[in-house]
């Protein structure tokens, strides 16, 4: 199944979509609107204000299901949690329908519970596609995400790293950046090697 990107602006993060399932909210509803009959729910990769800001106007154009890790949930009505005050803002002020675990599945992908950029952060792995959507646990330049910011934790986002390893990853999708449609396990070994150097 293909991967379609809807690129983020400025720093608001990408979204992807992937059959009935939209992952990540931080595009403007316009951008999704040309899919909104296709979309049955929306997972949030985790809470942060970059990846949830239009949940609430997406959810409704689309008549989406809203999901997340149970340990991200608060994000969507703390504004603490969700860092929108970094981006003048409030968090979106919504409940989400479904809080997710790892090893739940939405649609066709895995829910892989990938703590340490937040305490709710998750991937979703195809392996039938070889296609993993990172959000900001790993890039596709290499590097992996911040962990300074409330409940993050750099032991849990190197364990994180050290999980995705070990999958057969071609199509890397994160949260900022342009993917890649190959090769997305070195790019995944590559962050782990520099998150084992002792970089950031």
């Amino acid at each position: 199944m293909q991967v379609r990107w809807i690129a983020g602006e400025s720093a608001f993060a990408n979204a992807y979509l992937y059959g009935s399932v939209l992952v990540d909210a931080g595009v403007m509803p316009m951008a999704v609107a040309p899919y909104k009959e296709q979309i049955e729910t929306i997972v949030l990769s985790h809470c942060h204000f970059d990846h949830i800001a239009r949940v609430k106007e997406i959810a409704h154009m689309c008549k989406a299901k809203v999901a997340i890790h149970a340990n991200d949930a608060a994000g969507l009505v703390e504004d603490a949690r969700s860092l929108s005050m970094h981006f003048g803002a409030r968090s979106p002020g919504i409940l989400p329908d479904i809080k997710l675990a790892d090893g739940d599945t939405v649609g066709d992908l895995l829910v892989i519970h990938t703590p340490g950029h937040t305490p709710g952060s998750i991937c979703l792995w195809s392996e039938a596609d070889h296609v993993l959507i990172s959000g900001d646990t790993v890039f596709a330049d290499g590097y992996f995400g911040r962990y300074d910011f409330p409940g993050g934790s750099r032991t849990e986002l190197a364990r994180s790293l050290d999980r995705l390893s070990v999958l057969d990853v071609e199509g890397l999708y994160a949260g900022h950046g342009d993917p890649t449609d190959e090769g997305g396990s070195r790019c995944i070994a590559a962050a782990q090697g520099l998150m084992k150097s002792g970089y950031g």
